[in-house]
């Protein structure tokens, strides 16, 4: 017997989105399914990071509507997504360089009153991030890009998220780090919650992704399951642009 699809959690209806005359986002619509982890690949320019803005609040579409568990974002704050239970790890980590790691986590539970919970949530951070514990006090800006990339996803998930959303996560990082990286995510999401992640790395994306999308120039080109997609000859062609296919 097959297992019915799992619930949509996120929902991306018929976005079109405008910077002044210029249209970004063409009936863009991807869903994320409860408890998954879902990639949007794409090339620059191609739309990827305004995608993650309008999730979080921080770009209103022109039409189209952003559902999180049925019930509309269009027109929270950022704050008010954050308390929803989305919360994100944006490309190139955006820590305060001159505060401590630990600040640094902790800025992740500014939506929560439950002291004592916090203080055991940070105790989790560094069971889940074991290098961070020898850390604490050190100066944020002062770690390696992928000691950087923990904290924030350490930060992302002090609030309690049902959702990460994570805009390049492998962006910049040693092979080595890119591979604790990706494992780390699939951690989080066989806890419980689900992803939904901007990547240009095709290959490491849909190595862990249950789903994936492929935008180009604004619009949806591909989308499937990401192990169907992962040997199709498209993804090259679609979101390297061809030239790059070999």
């Amino acid at each position: 017997m097959t297992n019915s699809s799992p619930e949509p959690l996120l929902i991306l209806s018929n976005v079109n989105t405008f910077y002044g005359q210029a249209q970004v986002h063409f009936d863009l619509s991807i869903t994320v399914a409860r408890g998954h982890i879902v990639c949007l690949l794409g090339g620059n320019a191609s739309g990827k990071s305004t995608t993650m803005k309008i999730i979080l609040g921080l770009v209103k579409p022109r039409s189209g509507d952003v559902t999180f568990d049925g019930a509309s974002l269009i027109g929270l704050t950022t704050p008010q997504i954050v308390r929803r239970g989305i919360a994100s790890v944006p490309e190139a980590r955006r820590l305060f360089a001159d505060m401590s790691v630990r600040e640094n986590i902790l800025m992740g539970a500014f939506v929560r009153n439950d002291r004592d919970a916090v203080a055991q949530d940070l105790d989790k951070m560094l069971t889940l991030f074991p290098k961070l514990g020898q850390r604490l006090s050190q100066r944020a800006g002062s770690l390696s890009g992928g000691e950087q990339q923990m904290v924030a996803m350490a930060r992302a998930l002090m609030s309690r998220p049902r959702m990460i959303v994570m805009d390049e996560p492998t962006m910049g990082l040693s092979p080595l780090y890119v591979d604790r990286v990706l494992e780390l995510i699939r951690t989080i999401n066989q806890e419980g919650v689900s992803v939904f992640m901007v990547e240009q790395n095709a290959s490491l994306a849909l190595e862990i992704a249950h789903e994936a999308y492929v935008l180009q120039t604004g619009k949806i080109v591909l989308s499937g399951p990401a192990r169907a997609l992962k040997d199709d000859p498209r993804i090259r062609d679609a979101y390297l642009g061809g030239s790059e296919a070999a």
